[in-house]
Order: C-alpha cells, then sequence, then structure tokens
C-alpha cells in the first residue's frame, strides 16, 4: 500500500467520523449508509487525482505481497 492510498484511506475514515458526528446515527442501516457517504468523499478524491495525475493511483502491492518480499530479502518478520 502506497502513501496515497493511506491517504485515501484515512479521509474515508476521517470523512466517516465527521458524518457521524454530525449526523448521530441510531441503527446499523445508519451506520452503513454513513460508511458508504464517506467511502464516496475518497473515491471522488482518487477519481480526480487519478484525473490530474493521468494514471491510476492504486498499486498491486499489499500486506501479503509485501511480507514476501522482506522475506526473500532475508529480513525478518
Amino acid at each position: 500500500m502506497t502513501n496515497t492510498e493511506l491517504a485515501l484511506n484515512m479521509l474515508a475514515e476521517a470523512a466517516i467520523t465527521e458524518l457521524s458526528k454530525e449526523k448521530d446515527p441510531q441503527y446499523f442501516e445508519e451506520h452503513a449508509l454513513i460508511a458508504q457517504q464517506g467511502g464516496k468523499a475518497a473515491e471522488a478524491a482518487r477519481k480526480q487525482l487519478e484525473s490530474d495525475l493521468g494514471h491510476s493511483v492504486i498499486s498491486p502491492l499489499n500486506a501479503k505481497t509485501g511480507l514476501r518480499l522482506n522475506i526473500a530479502n532475508g529480513e525478518k518478520e
């Protein structure tokens, strides 16, 4: 996961937190709707950044492949 992906994830989490504070959800369905709205905010930011850059900001890296790379290089987990 790249720094950009982490930042977009943090944006989604921050948006969800702020929306939850504002709307004070009481039921699961309300929480689910707010989570979707937070995700849409991060999605819009990602799409705008990708449009400006002209390429995807999503990488194929993840924790599993990162660990495999470290182990292959002789590093301990």
